[in-house]
């Protein structure tokens, strides 16, 4: 009789939490893995990441191609004839990854976004000091935005950001929180930081 009134308890308290509204998830999911980035030269490109942003290469894999099918629109949504001529992966401290590909295809646009555009987007790495990486950058002749610019107000007040660019036109980003910013207080969740992978 106590395990059926036990089991009761259990599956009223299962009901009762059944209520409570949880965001769909995709099944498994752990977390990001990495981020894809077409660029216009995979030598300049890699040598960027490794050589200026400090990432290691991992690996470098290719080339895909179908001649005389529609391989490459059913798998990737590009034109058919598209070619991946290679893909290079590098790993960036403790974030997560980065994967460079080098395509040619007969539809090929060569417009990067702004980070205004539909579609733009741009990569930020942790640093621990935004000033020391400023001089950095602007040493070894990478176009940076003004800045540092510190957050002194609202929910990121905390953070130091400045926005700078690769040779082709990738908008990146060095940001710093050594102190964490003022959202995490009261926050029910708290960003993931590479400073703090675990967390």
């Amino acid at each position: 009789m106590k395990h059926v009134i036990r089991s009761a308890v259990l599956i009223a308290g299962f009901a009762a939490g059944a209520g409570t509204a949880f965001a769909d998830t995709i099944p498994g999911m752990r977390g990001h893995d990495h981020t894809g980035v077409t660029v216009p030269d995979m030598k300049q490109a890699v040598d960027f990441f490794t050589n200026v942003i400090g990432c290691k290469k991992a690996m470098s894999f290719g080339p895909f191609a179908d001649d005389k099918g529609t391989f490459m629109k059913d798998l990737l949504g590009v034109d058919p004839k598209a070619v991946v001529e290679e893909i290079t992966m590098v790993r960036c401290g403790f974030g997560s990854n980065i994967e460079l590909f080098k395509y040619t295809a007969p539809d090929q646009k060569d417009a990067t976004p702004k980070n205004s555009d539909i579609g733009g987007y741009h990569i930020a790495f942790y640093v621990d000091d935004v000033a020391a990486a400023k001089a950095y950058l602007e040493g070894k002749g990478v176009a940076t935005r003004m800045g540092p610019l510190p957050v002194n107000e609202g929910p990121a007040a905390g953070q130091t950001i400045l926005y700078f660019q690769a040779p082709w036109g990738l908008q990146l980003e060095a940001i710093s929180y050594p102190h964490g910013m003022a959202y995490e207080k009261d926050a029910e969740t708290v960003l993931w930081s590479p400073k703090d992978p675990g967390k």
